[in-house]
């Protein structure tokens, strides 16, 4: 079977020795897009390391590049400026059949009037395979993909789930280095979205190859990732784990878009080391972390997420003071909207337990406090 065998590479991320090997690797990439009348730059110098058997996200919205990008990858696209590495080799104008890649496009790309089997075993045929080695590998990702009843049915008779099965079979059926997934999940509704991330990251995990998946959904790249970059008009943002991204953004657009994020406007009263003092309330400054640009006398962005603060009725000795605006109930936990002293509206996000499910209704007198580990100085 694939999951078991020496068709992959069998080394984890978790291997100290693999997590130093670099699978793709993108240096000073540029991509113009010419016309006779205008030109539009989707990429921007943007450099990349992505490692041996990890999931890699690309994540942002329309427009960002990231699908460029991945078309750099797979030699759909050749960059304007830059050089693309696979495991060392310089592939930048390699065509796409040439380079150890395959892709898996939204729409699936399958061939509707054959079955299962014909769809999986076709791009082995075009390589040119032995009837003995096709037969094997068909029967091999068909395991793995768990879709053995399936294989004699025709495409156009199954689900869109088990479509997708099937070109991810498809896929990983030349035994390619890389595999890259453009919003392959887009199509799909979202309970069987759901079970599809979890199978993504199952066949990931067995057969140890490296996935590059793009998408603009925020929960995809979390729930799936070991790592994932942040790209927004041509550029990435931010690179790290799901954690890091999500608890660490370096930049205003980082928080806004991964997750939901309240925005507090400081003022730098001091700073010692690689700390600073922020003033964000006549009564309260927070002790944060920062960098060499954020000096005494400056304003700053700091971000705090709707969780990690807090309600009390004690307004007198918490951070901010306000009036719930707002409250919706989502059962599991409550939306609160505060609207603070100063006019802004803050939200917070608070569990519910049990006999305690609305502790506070519009109009009542709140306090909101909060914990400064987890609030971050940005960069615009």
């Amino acid at each position: 079977m694939l999951s078991v065998s020496n068709v992959y590479q069998s080394c984890k991320l978790s291997d100290p020795v693999c997590s130093r090997q670099i699978a793709v690797e993108i240096q000073c990439a540029t991509k113009v897009f010419e016309s006779r009348t205008s030109s539009v730059t989707a990429l921007d110098n943007v450099s990349l390391e992505i490692q041996q058997n990890e999931f890699f996200t690309l994540l942002g919205p329309s427009g960002c590049g990231k699908t460029t990008l991945l078309r750099l990858i797979a030699g759909f696209e050749h960059p304007s400026d830059g050089q693309i590495r696979l495991y060392g080799e310089d592939i930048t104008f390699w065509p796409p059949y040439q380079r150890p890649v395959n892709t898996v496009f939204q729409n699936y790309a399958l061939f509707p009037h054959m079955t299962v089997r014909q769809n999986i075993s076709f791009g082995l045929e075009m390589l040119k395979r032995s009837k003995a080695e096709i037969s094997k590998t068909v029967a091999e990702v068909l395991n793995l993909v768990r879709m053995e009843e399936l294989a004699e049915r025709r495409v156009s008779d199954i689900s869109g789930g088990q479509q997708q099965r099937v070109a991810l079979a498809r896929a990983l059926a030349p035994q390619p280095k890389v595999l890259l997934l453009d919003e392959s999940l887009s199509a799909l509704d979202y309970k069987l979205r759901q079970d599809m991330q979890i199978e993504l990251k199952r066949l990931q995990h067995e057969t140890g190859i490296t996935f590059v998946f793009v998408t603009h959904d925020q929960e995809e790249a979390l729930t799936m990732s070991d790592r994932m970059a942040v790209m927004n008009v041509g550029k990435i943002l931010q690179v790290g784990t799901p954690g890091e991204i999500y608890n660490f953004p370096k930049q205003r657009f980082v928080a806004e878009f991964i997750g939901d994020s309240n925005f507090l406007e400081g003022y730098v009263v001091a700073r010692s080391s690689s700390r600073a003092k922020v003033e964000l309330s006549p009564t309260y400054c927070a002790d944060l972390p920062a960098d060499d640009a954020v000096q005494p006398g400056t304003r700053v962005s700091v971000a705090v997420r709707p969780e990690q603060a807090t309600l009390t009725s004690a307004t007198t000795a918490a951070a901010l003071q306000g009036r719930v605006s707002n409250m919706v109930y989502f059962g599991t936990h409550t939306h609160y909207v505060i609207k603070l002293e100063n006019g802004d509206l803050f939200t917070v996000h608070q569990q519910n337990l049990s006999g305690h499910e609305i502790e506070y209704e519009p109009g009542h007198a709140v306090g909101v406090t909060l914990n400064q580990s987890t609030m971050q100085i940005l960069k615009d």
